[in-house]
């Protein structure tokens, strides 16, 4: 007989778990997996560090067939209870959609039922009864409200595979489930909403397919804007259709196909014989698909919506990034509530998107506003109008050349401290002005533009060439064009898997417009080192990161002036040697530096007719504030100063100085103190700037909330080698104690708790980590030492 209290967790798994659902009939191969990780570990950024954070992963997840996941079982060793592992399995069950959730320690299962049709929501099952998949898929038909046979026969409809190891992610693999069973159930209007970089094309594909392969939906029309939207679909997941599809072109129609991918503007004109949608019949396609539906279909009154009016009987499945709700346009309206939604917060927080960082530059005529001079006459020899311009006159009515350079030498100079060649878009208000940002850059990288003119290339609707580098731009492996300033051409439908880098220097107002185009630095590609982006704004556009409609929580915003040298910035963050902390595990996180690698297809764009401006020059540009912003851990800016905003986190915690202090020496690693405070919202880096880099954690916040006066490290470790503290250990052992209170000097408590400091000068002078703890007597006794040190350091505290 096998002691369970012996076996590990996998054990358990192993030898119990895993029998009984072979003994329920499981299929081991087909039917379940086995410590499934279901997300990529959020991406966390420190100047030019990153880290990715712990995947989320669950024990067990079951499946009637593949990619259609009925049940999760969350596992523990024989010391816990058989239900001890259910909150989580509810969490997970939560996230991934699931309605059958258990729990279990070997003993047997404890069963949730997220159905809500059994007389108990708990029960317990022994070993050898968990339920056989044909139970456990009624329980989910019941959950997903499927009842008609026929609708059954659809949703259980398998996946495309293509031979390789793809498979959809958790959020496609929900997002595809839903809408197969809201058009198996007879719902005929359905909006999915998914951050852009999450693979909408692909989703879309797995779902045509699954519903033509069902003979649920047997002629299907894609619908696009844009070209390379049709072009990505064609030549991308769309091509397993191999020659039961065709892309609609020249205005001709052929009606021997059934996967049909078409321009809006490749079907409807502005008469009669362009419309040649309507020599299809009206009930000749039975499923459209619309890409960005938030652009022209979501206009009642377009030219655009005509067409789905016209294929009214159809199923209509729209397909969006951001939803566009205003007084004259809504996709709601039309499609209805969506029946999933994939934000960029839980990209981000999932790792499958890249964060940012935000740095903001602020101009003196930007935030003062400028006022000419009593005469003062424009380029052209005209008096200009005497008013005060501000920013949003800035380069639509009146342009003032020297904002411009100021604004080219800001990006040039961050690009310097960063990496030359990271791929960056600039986001300009207009043709004219994409096209002047394209000169101003080029003269302040007159280096780099002279060994390539493509260095800076101009990328609008205007400028064929300027189009023909828009595939090179994107493609991770060229390395020219390396900057594209832009107008409208960029802010969507363009994948742009290496861009670093994104300036705004645009007045942007529309948050469906923001979102897009901060979806252009979304994608990650770890291959070329792309794992996080920075946004340079000159126009405080990212105030739109705080409005409620806004989903994603930046890295951190920093605010700079005009005379603020950006290629220090990223140098500076990197002193700060602050743990940082996997909102998953709870456990610091290893930070790795990116090597230095080299960052949108044919896009139909017509250039509007350029405004009448005036431009001026002599016009003095220089800093006027510089300050900083930060962000709470729901994203939002805190409007309170910084002191009150840590005092309220720690007094939320901690009733009293005693309280705190009680707590931090009690505990054995200070370090699991400093993790939960990060946890908490407290923003280190900010702290660090206000009191110093030389202090700790610990005087920060006894400083800042307490009003105690700061010791430095050094002063800290100064205080201990006074106190002759070391005077009751060996020669070899105190040696090592010393350099280790050195390394907290220099370095801050975190690495002197880790016992990879024993592999770093000037330890391994003393011997090997095997060594050095052997010389203290074992494991136990070292840690000890480095316990009794810290107690030591804040005994004055």
């Amino acid at each position: 007989m096998v002691d369970k209290k012996t076996l590990s967790e996998r054990d358990i798994c192993t030898k119990f778990i895993s029998p009984a659902l072979e003994k329920a009939g499981w299929d081991k191969m087909n039917q379940y997996l086995e410590e499934v990780s279901f997300t990529d570990g959020k991406i966390y950024v420190r100047g030019r560090m990153t880290a990715r954070g712990e995947q989320k992963r669950a024990d067990y997840i079951l499946y009637y067939k593949p990619n259609i996941p009925i049940a999760i079982i969350e596992a523990k060793d024989n010391h816990h209870t058989v239900g001890a592992g259910m909150q989580q399995a509810l969490n997970y069950a939560r996230i991934l959609d699931i309605p059958c959730v258990f729990s279990s320690n070997g003993d047997g299962f404890l069963f949730h039922d997220r159905t809500g049709t059994g007389n108990n929501l708990e029960t317990e099952v022994a070993l050898d009864s968990f339920p056989t998949p044909g139970m456990l898929w009624e329980k989910y038909k019941k959950y997903k409200g499927i009842v008609a046979t026929e609708a059954e026969r659809i949703i259980a409809q398998e996946y495309h595979f293509d031979g390789s190891d793809r498979k959809p992610r958790y959020y496609q693999q929900i997002a595809i489930n839903r809408t197969v069973e809201a058009i198996a159930k007879g719902q005929r209007r359905i909006l999915l909403v998914m951050a852009t970089g999450t693979g909408k094309t692909y989703t879309a594909f797995q779902t045509i397919h699954r519903l033509w392969k069902s003979g649920a939906k047997k002629r299907i029309l894609f619908l696009a804007d844009r070209n390379v939207l049709i072009d990505q679909a064609r030549r991308g997941d769309f091509k397993y259709f191999k020659d039961k599809m065709t892309v609609v072109k020249h205005r001709q129609v052929d009606k021997s196909y059934e996967i049909y991918l078409s321009l809006y503007q490749g079907l409807s004109g502005s008469d009669d014989d362009a419309n040649i949608y309507k020599q299809f019949s009206p009930d000749f396609f039975d499923l459209i698909v619309v890409d960005e539906c938030h652009r022209g279909s979501s206009k009642g009154d377009s030219a655009w919506r005509e067409i789905l009016r016209y294929y009214q009987n159809a199923t209509h499945i729209g397909l969006t990034a951001t939803p566009k709700e205003t007084k004259n346009t809504s996709n709601i309206e039309y499609f209805g509530e969506p029946v999933y939604i994939y934000s960029l917060k839980q990209g981000i927080d999932d790792g499958f998107l890249a964060p940012y960082r935000v740095i903001r530059v602020g101009l003196d005529i930007d935030l003062e506003g400028w006022r000419p001079p009593k005469g003062f006459k424009d380029k052209n020899g005209k008096f200009v109008e005497d008013r005060v311009y501000n920013r949003t006159d800035f380069d639509t009515n009146l342009v003032v050349e020297e904002r411009r350079r100021v604004v080219g030498r800001k990006v040039s100079e961050f690009l310097r401290g960063y990496d030359c060649f990271a791929k960056t878009i600039v986001f300009c208000f207009d043709i004219e002005h994409a096209e002047a940002m394209t000169s101003v850059l080029r003269n302040e990288n007159a280096d780099l533009a002279a060994a390539n003119y493509k260095y800076v290339m101009q990328i609008t609707g205007d400028n064929d060439e300027g189009k023909r580098e828009l595939d090179n731009f994107i493609n991770p492996e060229e390395k020219y064009p390396v900057i594209a300033t832009t107008s409208e051409l960029m802010t969507t439908g363009v994948d742009a898997q290496t861009c670093k880098i994104i300036v705004l220097d645009s007045e942007i107002k529309s948050m469906t417009k923001f979102k897009q185009i901060i979806g252009r630095g979304t994608r990650i590609n770890e291959e070329y080192d792309k794992l996080y982006f920075t946004i340079l704004d000159f126009r405080n556009v990212t105030d739109l990161f705080a409005d409620k409609d806004f989903d994603g929580d930046p890295i951190r915003i920093k605010a700079v002036s005009e005379n603020a040298d950006l290629s220090s910035i990223i140098e500076e963050e990197e002193i700060d040697s602050t743990p940082i902390i996997d909102d998953v595990s709870g456990e610091e996180v290893e930070v790795r530096e990116p090597s230095i690698r080299y960052p949108i297809n044919e896009i139909n764009s017509t250039a509007k007719e350029p405004r009448q401006k005036v431009f001026v020059n002599g016009v003095d540009v220089s800093v006027l504030v510089s300050r900083e912003m930060y962000f709470d851990n729901n994203g939002m800016p805190i409007t309170i100063s910084l002191k009150d905003y840590t005092k309220k986190i720690i007094q939320d915690q901690f009733v009293s100085l005693d309280d705190f202090l009680t707590r931090w020496n009690s505990s054995r690693r200070k370090e699991v103190i400093i993790e939960e405070l990060q946890k908490y919202g407290i923003l280190v880096d900010a702290l660090y700037d206000a009191v110093g880099r030389q202090v700790d954690l610990f005087d920060l916040i006894c400083h800042i909330v307490y009003d105690k006066p700061p010791l430095t490290r050094k002063e800290r470790a100064n205080n201990v080698k006074k106190r002759n503290y070391f005077a009751k250990y060996g020669k070899l052992t105190k040696k090592i104690l010393e350099a280790l209170l050195d390394k907290y000097a220099d370095e801050g408590l975190e690495n002197i708790e880790s016992l990879d400091v024993l592999k770093v000068k000037p330890l391994t002078e003393y011997g090997s980590p095997l060594e050095i703890i052997k010389e203290f007597g074992g494991k136990a006794d070292y840690l000890k030492a480095i316990t009794d040190l810290e107690n030591e350091l804040y005994k004055s505290a």
